[in-house]
């Protein structure tokens, strides 16, 4: 698994699976699920992700958890 900070979408991104995303399902107005053309989960998003986190959400991804902190998440395809 890997996991992206998107700082400029204050979103978290959790990478599960590989291949290209068929469709985004939003389960909330703060997680959204992508899923393959099969229906198997690519990834997970999180939006606002610092206000639910706290103001040290960086500070504890970097040291609990290996995670890319990026401009901008990367889309899979």
């Amino acid at each position: 698994m890997k996991i992206n900070y998107d700082r400029v979408a204050d979103a978290i991104y959790f990478v599960i699976g590989s291949g290209k995303i068929a469709k985004t399902i939003a389960v909330n107005e703060h997680i959204n699920i992508d899923v393959d053309k099969d229906g198997k989960t690519i990834g997970v998003e999180l939006l606002e992700a610092s206000s639910r986190q706290g103001a040290e959400l960086e500070k504890n991804i970097k040291n609990g958890v290996p995670v890319n902190i990026v401009e901008s998440t990367p889309v899979l395809v």
